[in-house]
């Protein structure tokens, strides 16, 4: 797995807590860098944390399908990228099936001045369970598990905290097209992953 793939997974990755990154910005009153940061850091943890718990579990039966891990990988991270793509197109259709006095009256509702510990959490676990899903596929790529998941963490760690403050500078417009973003990108280096493996393709990242 290429460097540029490793990069581009930690970025699809992040997309689903970064989009709800941007929710918190918007519903947050009076947010501060360190609220900012918080939310970062717990997302950044558990989806760097999931990939390595799959890894992990992945690796245990790595013998026995050694031969068509390459198909594992690419049904994996194909369905993930398919299955974030719908769900943001189906959250984007329902959001603008509001009016605009609407959505500004949910906006109101749910302002408050900090984030709740164990809702953190909740969202935290919700948006790296994909992520747990990839983790399996990493063990039959025969990578050093380390600096993936440290590349994961940092990267969403990252995106999340520009989120929040871009979701309390701008709106709620950028996150209906996070999802879009990372499923197509997981599609991508599901095809990549076989690729690399039959050569049926040619080499995206080489």
């Amino acid at each position: 797995m290429s460097l540029v793939s490793i990069l581009l997974t930690s970025f699809a990755l992040s997309m689903d807590a970064f989009a709800v990154s941007v929710t918190k910005g918007i519903t947050i009153k009076n947010i501060t860098k360190k609220t900012a940061f918080k939310i970062a850091f717990f997302f950044g943890l558990f989806q760097g944390g999931m990939p390595l718990i799959g890894w992990s579990l992945g690796i245990k039966f790595e013998g026995y399908i050694k031969a068509f891990d390459h198909w594992i990988a690419l049904i994996l991270l194909s369905f993930l990228g398919i299955k974030m793509i719908y769900e943001s197109i189906k959250d984007s259709k329902e959001h603008n099936s509001n009016d605009n006095l609407e959505i500004a009256m949910d906006v109101d509702k749910s302002i408050n001045h900090d984030i709740n510990m164990k809702d953190l959490i909740a969202l935290s676990i919700a948006t790296s369970i994909d992520a747990l899903a990839v983790g399996v596929s990493f063990a039959f790529l025969s990578i050093n598990i380390t600096p993936v998941v440290i590349t994961i963490a940092v990267i969403t760690f990252i995106m999340c905290f520009i989120g929040v403050l871009i979701g309390n500078k701008i709106g709620y417009k950028l996150k209906d097209y996070a999802g879009i973003v990372g499923g197509v990108i997981l599609i991508i280096i599901g095809f990549n992953i076989f690729n690399e493996h039959t050569g049926f393709l040619f080499d995206l990242f080489k």
